[in-house]
């Protein structure tokens, strides 16, 4: 029985088999935890295309095995473990598990942390749960390769190559995201992660900032600089900066409230890519320009649309595509 939807809840989608962010999930609860469950579904409900609420029975994984991205069980851990042991079998296929316990304090991923699982339990955490993440790279503050793909609206084509990108993360040996386009054709090894773009279009926000800018701050001068384009959030890909500036909370909040992806792109790779801007940061410490270097870098076509402008001194951006 489902509760708290006015939806079908069969949706019978493709399960997040691909690194993709997980866009349907299903609360699973208990009859006396559904309020708690129709509190998490208001607070990140507009962030997936569709939450259901569905009352837990024995069998209730089994039968909507394959419908949704991710459950996300509003119980102990191990009756999550008992109930869905049997039907795990390969993770780019099985819906993701998250358990989160009534009082909101832990949201746990149990199976399928770089396909969903983690992403719901960073959603949790808006409503004061910690994400007790335990995959590798986020475990050690990285972002792993799926990690990656999702920030870059982009969802992994091999998955199996992931273990020893996802390795090389860890070891700070992966470097920069390359970006090709084609036509063309590609030969890589099978040490070589292929994210394969979900849009070809869009574009990309450049940004830099002093240390301590807030949220408020980012978001006045994103909005300040896609006034100046014919382009709105909407048409955004994913906000790019430093990797010296990718812990800026005030960034992070911005972003995440915007549900935009944050791609940091290294030193090497914005000397690369800079811009027609002079920067004291170039003179100073030896880094371009951020705003303009991360914008051109992450677009497509290499080239701005939108040159640097600053706001009240703290933020400074520029637009890519």
């Amino acid at each position: 029985m489902s509760s708290g939807t006015d939806e079908d809840s069969s949706h019978c989608s493709t399960p997040d088999s691909d690194g993709e962010v997980a866009s349907e999930i299903a609360i699973i609860s208990f009859e006396r935890k559904l309020d708690t469950a129709e509190k998490i579904k208001a607070e990140i409900g507009d962030r997936y295309d569709a939450v259901d609420i569905i009352e837990y029975h024995g069998d209730v994984f089994e039968e909507h095995w394959g419908e949704y991205d991710c459950f996300v069980g509003l119980m102990a851990s191990g009756i999550a473990m008992r109930k869905t042991a049997h039907l795990l079998d390969d993770k780019w296929d099985d819906p993701a598990i998250c358990v989160v316990d009534e009082e909101l304090t832990w949201a746990i991923p149990i199976t399928g942390g770089h396909h969903g699982a983690n992403q719901v339990a960073q959603d949790l955490a808006t409503m004061g749960a910690v994400p007790a993440m335990t995959t590798a790279s986020e475990a050690a503050g990285k972002q792993g390769v799926e990690s990656k793909a999702k920030a870059m609206d982009a969802h992994v084509v091999n998955g199996d190559s992931t273990v020893k990108t996802n390795l090389a993360v860890l070891d700070e040996n992966l470097g920069p995201v390359a970006r090709l386009d084609g036509p063309r054709a590609v030969l890589v090894s099978d040490d070589v992660t292929v994210l394969k773009r979900n849009k070809d279009d869009g574009v990309v926000i450049g940004t830099g900032s002093v240390s301590g800018a807030d949220k408020e701050a980012f978001l006045a001068a994103w909005r300040k600089a896609l006034d100046q384009t014919e382009y709105d959030v909407d048409d955004v890909e994913f906000v790019g900066t430093a990797t010296r500036k990718e812990d800026e909370d005030g960034l992070l909040e911005a972003a995440q409230e915007l549900d935009l992806g944050v791609v940091a792109f290294d030193k090497e790779t914005l000397l690369d890519h800079e811009g027609p801007t002079p920067s004291k940061s170039k003179e100073l410490i030896g880094w371009p320009g951020v705003s303009e270097a991360s914008a051109i870098a992450g677009g497509r076509e290499r080239e701005l649309v939108l040159e640097k402008i600053s706001y009240e001194d703290e933020v400074t951006v520029a637009i890519g595509k």
